[in-house]
């Protein structure tokens, strides 16, 4: 029994360890694949299409995923996606074009996609029933750290442009090893579920307010990361402090997580998902005021990330509160496919937006997306399964 706790625990920390690994590479690459293309001359627009190839690669993964994972199980999975990310990682540096790069990016969606799945779906089906919520919450913090970690990447480019590049490939290594040394899993086979319209069909009826968190939180990652270093840059904002600001959203969120989460378990979760949404969207519409000042940036985006940045895992935990348990393996696909299309949808709508608008309307449409959010959560009425 004791060594049965020690195995599991053993292997939610090897899995938590790919999981904040997994959020500095993406938390690191979206920006400065971005600065190092708006230096190069390459306009919003076109740098926001080439930061949704990896959002695109995310987001085709999650239509064959499946069947490899319970062919060959979780190892094998996160194995292959984790050295599709080093290979793609290693070489950005050695070809500084636009199209390759897009190529580049796709394949670190793919693999990110790929090591997500596998590991969130292990974490999931073998934890215990009265841990899988904790466990659940510390996946989603092990990546907002790593997130939040990542953009301080952009300083080491003073050292070289391959540094940043190479630190966090050696941090996939370092993991990628320890991943070997864990005893492979499969889903069981009897967890297969027919009629998948059917069953999605009725996810979306019953929860489709929770789920929407996954669009909402998909949307605004993606455009803050890619989008905000271009919107610093014009504003007058310098690289290093663009790196430091960036992060400020994921300390909010890990801040901010147990609370909210603890504060949904007694009010309820539609009750602090409405405020949360509310007081979001009130603070992305401060920040164009904030002018180049960082210190106020700094402010809001604390303020911001403390209340948005639990948006995906408070949705699940909602979605489970209302959904029947066999109906949760459909209900997370969909959440993944929904930041996917949030993901892809944020660079390119705030690079168009830009590059054509005001420089701050990116700000002012994640602020609506929110608040639109915050006053459908009014009229969700939860309804029986």
């Amino acid at each position: 029994m004791n060594l049965n706790l020690s195995n599991s625990n053993y292997k939610l920390i090897i899995l938590i360890m790919v999981i904040v690994v997994a959020g500095m590479s993406q938390g690191m690459l979206l920006p400065l694949l971005t600065i190092l293309l708006d230096r190069s001359g390459v306009s919003a627009d076109a740098n926001g299409l080439n930061a949704a190839a990896l959002y695109i690669g995310i987001f085709s993964t999650m239509f064959f995923i499946e069947k490899p994972v319970r062919r060959f199980g979780y190892k094998p999975v996160i194995m292959v996606g984790m050295g599709m990310i080093i290979l793609a990682t290693c070489l950005f540096p050695l070809w500084q074009q636009t199209a390759v790069w897009f190529v580049l990016r796709l394949l670190v969606g793919v693999g990110d996609s790929a090591l997500h799945y596998a590991t969130q779906l292990w974490i999931v089906t073998s934890s215990p029933k009265e841990h899988r919520g904790r466990n659940i919450s510390l996946y989603g913090m092990a990546y907002g750290l790593g997130f939040s970690l990542g953009p301080f990447g952009i300083t080491l480019l003073k050292i070289g442009i391959w540094f940043p590049f190479l630190i966090t490939s050696g941090f996939f290594v370092i993991v990628l090893l320890l991943v070997q040394k864990l005893t492979n899993e499969r889903p069981e086979r009897g967890e297969r579920v027919e009629a998948i319209h059917k069953r999605a069909s009725k996810v979306f009826r019953l929860a489709w307010f929770p789920l929407l968190t996954s669009l909402l939180f998909g949307y605004m990652e993606a455009s803050m990361n890619s989008n905000f270093p271009l919107y610093g840059l014009r504003v007058g904002l310098h690289e290093s402090n663009i790196g430091v600001l960036l992060p400020i959203i994921g300390v909010g969120s890990l801040i901010m997580q147990l609370p909210l989460g603890i504060w949904s378990d007694r009010i309820g979760r539609r009750s602090i998902l409405i405020v949360t949404g509310f007081i979001g969207a009130l603070a992305f519409a401060c920040i164009s005021f904030a002018g180049a000042n960082p210190w106020w940036i700094g402010l809001l985006f604390g303020v911001a990330g403390g209340m948005v940045g639990s948006f995906f895992s408070l949705g699940l935990a909602y979605a489970a509160d209302i959904l029947p348990r066999h109906l949760l393996p459909t209900a997370n696909v969909i959440a993944s496919i929904q930041y996917s299309f949030g993901s892809i949808a944020g660079p390119l709508i705030g690079g168009f937006a830009i590059g054509y608008l005001h420089v701050a309307s990116m700000f002012y449409f994640i602020s609506f997306i929110y608040l639109l959010f915050a006053l459908s959560g009014l009229i969700f009425k939860r309804k029986a399964a």
